[in-house]
């Protein structure tokens, strides 16, 4: 069986600010085909710009190596539809636009901040649920 994801940006911030635990897990399973990652321009600007705010200990050339790893494996959707405002955040719209035009699942640890995404028949969950929906533990 296949799988289609989406990553929100908050597990990679997990994931590369700590090589322990099950978003890290997950971004070392990426180059394994296991599943498809899927990505649009607005939310590789999103990890970009977030992940260069000094969070994590890597630097700029290190991130930008991050993001082009994943855009060289992932899904690039381009969005031409739009049901703003859905969710709580407008910030995470963009996401949930994504996820459907994909038909993919959501990977994030703010899964409440998706609720309403069953509406557009979108599953939510979190890294360690993901990989446990793998049966590969973090």
């Amino acid at each position: 069986m296949r799988f289609d994801i989406v990553l929100d940006t908050n597990v990679l911030v997990a994931a590369l600010k700590s090589s322990r635990g099950a978003s890290f897990r997950l971004l070392s399973l990426v180059e394994h085909g296991i599943f498809t990652l899927h990505v649009s321009t607005p939310l590789v600007s999103e990890y970009e710009a977030v992940l260069k705010r000094g969070i994590t200990s890597l630097t700029a050339e290190d991130i930008d190596d991050v993001i082009d790893f994943l855009c060289s494996r992932a899904v690039l959707n381009k969005i031409f539809f739009l049901w703003r405002p859905v969710l709580k955040d407008p910030d995470d719209d963009f996401v949930l636009e994504l996820a459907v035009k994909a038909n993919a699942a959501i990977v994030t640890w703010n899964v409440a901040d998706f609720k309403y995404a069953a509406r557009f028949g979108i599953a939510v969950m979190t890294p360690r649920d993901f990989l446990a929906s793998l049966e590969v533990q973090p």
